[in-house]
């Protein structure tokens, strides 16, 4: 069950001493990271809700983001149990992918170990760190009472890698011998594996773009979306050309293990 309880405001608008503290980018943190350590305080069985709808239907995750603003005074998620199953998704889809390209143990290892501290991690914080700036320098509307926590912006980050992840690192395996191995070279071989990564990074871009516009006191999100543009252009691009992303994935995955 959801709490419903609110935090106190004092009559001059402003939150009490306690809930200020409790409230602080600290407080949070450490609750965070606290519950991490703590399996049966987490709600798994409403993560796994917000993967599947991630999919179907992103609004109603962002709905449940306005539901904790209301309840918690905070946007961001303070239950870690996304992040945690996320993390299992990588783990798995990674040692799936170095099955897939004969890698040994150590090499897989080596590739785990990337996927997660660079291309997750590392890539995670450079991007939320981005959009945090971006968001609360340029897309902000007058009224300066609220900004953009990082933490949320860290969240839109993970909420779009998500379906990222399961479409490039576990669907994609399927095909991975005929896009890479049989018919690296043909147009059906390229078409296949290009249009992987179309409708992935176009997940991503799109899950991001309702993040963010899901803040009533952001203005000109539709920003967020010109993206497109350029991703539509890069695909036809590759098409035309023969560029063959997934085999150049395989490669990089490959030689940065060795």
């Amino acid at each position: 069950m959801l709490p419903t309880s609110s935090p106190q405001i004092q009559r001059n608008g402003s939150l009490s001493e306690r809930d200020a503290a409790r409230h602080t980018a600290g407080a949070k943190r450490y609750k965070y990271l606290r519950r991490l350590l703590h399996f049966r305080q987490m709600d798994f069985e409403f993560a796994i809700w917000q993967m599947l709808y991630l999919f179907t239907s992103p609004q109603k995750v962002y709905r449940n983001f306005h539901y904790r603003k209301q309840t918690k005074d905070q946007w961001a998620r303070d239950d870690p149990a996304f992040l945690v199953l996320l993390s299992i998704w990588l783990c798995v889809s990674t040692v799936g992918f170095g099955l897939v390209l004969d890698m040994g143990f150590v090499e897989t290892l080596k590739l785990l170990l990337w996927v997660v501290f660079i291309d997750c991690i590392g890539v995670g914080l450079l991007i939320s760190t981005l959009m945090w700036f971006v968001t609360n320098k340029y897309l902000m509307k007058p009224s300066r009472d609220y900004d953009v926590e990082w933490g949320y912006a860290f969240d839109v980050h993970l909420n779009a890698f998500y379906p990222l992840l399961v479409i490039l690192h576990f669907l994609q395996l399927f095909f991975i011998n005929y896009v890479v191995v049989t018919s690296s070279d043909w147009f059906l071989g390229y078409f296949v594996g290009n249009t992987f990564w179309l409708i992935a990074i176009g997940y991503y871009i799109y899950i991001t773009f309702l993040g963010y516009n899901a803040l009533p006191f952001l203005k000109n999100t539709v920003v967020l979306l010109y993206p497109f543009a350029l991703l539509g252009l890069l695909y036809v691009l590759s098409i035309s050309l023969g560029w063959n992303f997934t085999k150049g994935l395989c490669w990089f995955y490959k030689h940065r293990v060795q």
